[in-house]
């Protein structure tokens, strides 16, 4: 039963990557390969300077707060990744269009998503005004992470809980 349960979700997660990577990818390849490139590593610091530098005080604790909670990140991302070891779904399903290089092999979780969740956590707990901004930001690191043939929707959704994790637990301790 549980066997059962657990495949046709799998064929879901599947059905899903297939059917957005072929409708989204095609026609939209440039915004999803743009916000793919926003959601690596530079674009983050240098958003965290810029709150650093034009954000007050407050703007320097979310700053560092981010950086404690992107190092966080980090760990329990390659820790995560490495014992699951999902290959990515531009692996497995040869149809699947692959618009960029993925930067290791796995696909569980997202850490585009895990990172772009747990950032904009602790970013409104400064600012919620940002709110704005960071929010669809988020949406669309989901959307495209999959659009672009890089992971299951169950890898972004994974990736958001353990960003939304690591973002509240980084506001409670820190």
């Amino acid at each position: 039963m549980h066997g059962q349960r657990l495949e046709r979700m799998l064929e879901w997660d599947r059905a899903c990557a297939v059917l957005l990577n072929r409708t989204l990818a095609p026609s939209y390849e440039r915004l999803w390969v743009a916000v793919d490139r926003l959601g690596d590593c530079g674009p983050w610091l240098a958003f965290m300077l810029m709150l650093a530098l034009f954000g007050g005080p407050a703007g320097t604790r979310c700053a560092l707060h981010m950086l404690v909670a992107g190092t966080l990140a980090v760990v329990l991302y390659k820790v995560v990744k490495t014992c699951a070891g999902r290959p990515r779904p531009c692996v497995r399903i040869r149809t699947l269009r692959r618009c960029v290089e993925p930067l290791d092999e796995f696909s569980f979780p997202s850490g585009h998503t895990l990172h772009a969740v747990a950032f904009s956590v602790v970013a409104l707990g400064y600012f919620p005004v940002l709110a704005v901004v960071l929010m669809p930001f988020v949406a669309l690191t989901a959307i495209s992470r999959i659009a672009l043939g890089l992971h299951y929707p169950s890898d972004v959704f994974a990736g958001a809980a353990i960003g939304a994790g690591v973002g509240l637990v980084a506001l409670r301790l820190f």
